[in-house]
Order: structure tokens, then sequence, then C-alpha cells
């Protein structure tokens, strides 16, 4: 089976924790910022995480090797390798 490969625009937009979660750049940043309220801006700045709706969706769809891999116990791992 074929490699599934990853989406080139989700590289450059998101971020996969350690833990899993997905780390995205805030909305609305880009441009008009004279109409836009000081704390609005200030709230937006850097990075958040996604909900897990949106986390499942990103790694699903255009992550597929960001996904994290559940561990398997040692015991099997001995056995199942060559």
């Amino acid at each position: 089976m074929p490699k599934m490969k990853t989406k080139s625009g989700a590289k450059k937009r998101f971020k996969v924790t350690a833990k899993g979660k997905v780390k995205a750049q805030n909305a609305f940043m880009r441009h008009m910022q004279m109409n836009k309220p000081k704390s609005m801006k200030r709230k937006a700045r850097g990075t958040t995480t996604l909900c897990a709706a949106d986390a499942r969706i990103v790694l699903r769809n255009w992550l597929p090797y960001a996904r994290k891999q559940k561990n398997k116990p040692a015991a099997k791992r001995a056995e199942g390798g060559a």
C-alpha cells in the first residue's frame, strides 16, 4: 500500500505537541489591525491548542503520521520481533 501524503498547507500551519495536541496560530491577526480592539489583539497573540474535535480532523485527514502511536507492551514486542 502506498504511503499517505501529508497536506503541505497543514505542515506549515499546525504543530503537534508531545502529548498529541495540535497547536495553531490564532485567527484575525493578518490585516486591518486598526479596526480591532487592543484587548482582542492581545488575546490573539502567540499560539493556542485546537479543541478535540478540530484536532481530530487535522490529525486524521491532513497529518496522518503525526498521530501518537499506542505503545505495545515490551513482552509482545519481544515475541513479534525477528
